[in-house]
């Protein structure tokens, strides 16, 4: 029963999807000359020529043109007219329009032509990567924030947060709190206070930062590359032609490149684990495949 109401809401909303889509789309032929036919516009057929559509065209503009006649409807008139000799005269829109004749059903398809033709040499492509990189940026802080907001709303419904607040407001309290039962909103005003103090930090949930989106990442692209390439150049010299000993961050970076461990991750971790597994010197092959082998046994024996 669940199922065939489950079936049934399906295909009413992709019956309601197919509705509002078709409302909205324009039929092929209509982004050319709205809802005329630029052929009927000229008085000519679809297979006059260059000339034949040229003489209809000052024809029809003697008759029309606002200066030749002052009635506001041939204004509007001559308009369309113009724009039905700017799409025949030019052998590749009028190739497009025919196309789009003979095709109505590729609606997207002759759309892009059209688009394409009028307004592609018009636009800058830079504008065009600003403006996309723009909407990236602003979708992904979006996400970013969203995301962050559930996360700390699931945070503060868990025991363990309200146990940490509670601890907090002892801490401020001197151990003293209010047996109240009758003050609730300043209690829930002390709580958004006190939850301002604890600094909640959530695995793969962090607070959205510019410097992570995608447009800012792009247009830092050169210094990241030149920082990059400096960085490996440190490395090679005294590592590799040096042959100094790792420091502290960079045998870290070398310990968690060899577990596979996220920067993000490897934060989380406490200092002294830190400690240990960075002096077994896991990035040398042999140290690494016995620490591997004795967390499996470890793994086995606990089970």
């Amino acid at each position: 029963m669940a199922r065939a109401a489950w079936a049934a809401e399906i295909r009413w909303s992709a019956l309601t999807v197919a509705l509002v889509l078709s409302s909205l789309i324009r039929p092929s032929i209509s982004i050319y000359c709205d809802e005329d036919d630029c052929y009927d516009l000229l008085g000519v057929s679809q297979n006059a020529n260059a000339s034949e559509i040229k003489k209809a065209y000052y024809k029809l503009s003697l008759k029309f043109h606002p200066d030749k006649n002052p009635d506001p409807e041939s204004r509007a008139k001559f308009v369309k007219i113009a724009n039905a000799y700017e799409i025949l005269k030019d052998e590749a829109t009028r190739e497009q329009y025919d196309y789009a004749i003979a095709h109505p059903e590729e609606v997207f398809y002759n759309a892009a032509r059209y688009y394409h033709a009028y307004y592609g040499h018009k636009t800058d492509p830079r504008a065009v990567l600003v403006g996309l990189l723009l909407i990236l940026s602003l979708f992904q802080y979006l996400n970013q924030w969203t995301r962050y907001k559930q996360a700390i709303d699931t945070v503060k419904k868990t025991p363990a947060y309200k146990n940490k607040l509670r601890a907090l407001e002892l801490e401020r309290s001197g151990g003293v709190t209010s047996r109240k039962k009758n003050n609730k909103a300043m209690d829930k005003n002390m709580e958004e206070e006190l939850s301002k103090d604890l600094n909640l930090q959530i695995k793969g949930a962090e607070i959205p930062s510019i410097w992570e989106l995608v447009g800012v990442r792009f247009l830092l692209l050169p210094y990241t590359i030149g920082k990059l390439l400096l960085w490996y150049g440190c490395w090679f010299w005294r590592y590799n032609v040096k042959r100094a000993p790792y420091s502290w961050e960079d045998a870290s970076y070398l310990t968690r490149r060899s577990l596979g461990v996220s920067f993000d991750s490897w934060r989380f971790i406490d200092e002294p684990c830190k400690e240990d597994l960075i002096q077994k010197r896991l990035w040398e092959k042999s140290n690494l495949e016995s620490y591997l082998a004795e967390t499996r046994k470890e793994s086995k024996r606990r089970r």
